[in-house]
């Protein structure tokens, strides 16, 4: 049981750092005077959200690993439309 309940912790944790990076890159507001202070904030929020997903994935049911490798993807989607106004 102690293994279900830390595979669903770790895909719990990994969800909300998505959930978390996604809140941020919402809120950005690109001509804003913080925009660089919002861009840093949301960079250690993807890079955490993908140490979540790292470690969930080493314990993740298929189910929950076809659902991680869809947060991977959207971290990096949002990655890339980032960067592209850098």
């Amino acid at each position: 049981m102690p293994y279900n309940k830390n595979k669903q912790q770790a895909f719990q944790a990994a969800q909300q750092g998505v959930e978390d990076a996604q809140e941020l890159y919402f809120e950005i507001v690109r001509d804003s005077a913080n925009y660089g202070h919002q861009l840093k904030h949301l960079k250690q929020e993807v890079n955490e959200a993908y140490e979540s997903i790292q470690n969930a994935l080493e314990v993740a049911s298929e189910t929950q690993r076809i659902q991680l490798e869809k947060f991977q993807h959207d971290l990096s989607t949002m990655v890339h439309e980032v960067n592209q106004y850098e």
